[in-house]
């Protein structure tokens, strides 16, 4: 009984409705230079000439790089916010409550939008803050639970014609 109790005194706050990291495909340039570097490292292997290992070396560490790279950031979206954290030590790097929030917009280059990732861009209603979920995978969906739940932070004042957060 005492469980019950402790989960339903938890604040709302804390209930994550989506999570992830970094796509991997954000990385595509780190695997296409790491792609050169193993091409040629086979082909200095194949013609004798010294140093291929090397270059087979640079790209195993270019992969490793998008590896640690990618967990760089975590991306929360709470009811109440957004939050942006280090993967690594768990510190806030950015958050902006929801009821904060007014536009939302998603930057999309022509090969973000082949692999359906993109950087979705929350401003603030002040407009001096925004903040970035790069690389996110299908970045439509969300941008639109962002909205759904920056939409119940919104109080609507009857005989107002904006309403107020």
């Amino acid at each position: 009984m005492n469980e019950s109790r402790k989960d339903a005194a938890l604040p709302s706050e804390g209930v994550i409705v989506w999570e992830a990291y970094p796509s991997w495909a954000h990385f595509t340039w780190l695997y296409l230079l790491s792609a050169l570097s193993a091409s040629r490292a086979l082909l200095f292997q194949q013609f004798g000439v010294p140093g291929w290992e090397t270059w087979l070396v640079g790209a195993m560490l270019l992969i490793l790089c998008a590896a640690c790279v990618r967990r760089w950031a975590h991306y929360t979206l709470t009811v109440k916010k957004i939050v942006v954290t280090n993967g690594y030590t768990g510190r806030d790097i950015q958050a902006m409550a929801l009821s904060d929030s007014q536009d939302i917009s998603i930057k999309q280059g022509l090969i973000a939008s082949f692999f359906d990732i993109g950087t979705v861009v929350v401003r603030s209603r002040s407009r001096d803050r925004a903040l970035s979920l790069r690389g996110v995978c299908e970045p439509e969906l969300v941008r639109e639970r962002i909205e759904a739940l920056a939409s119940n932070h919104i109080i609507r004042v009857p005989g107002q014609a904006e309403p107020v957060p």
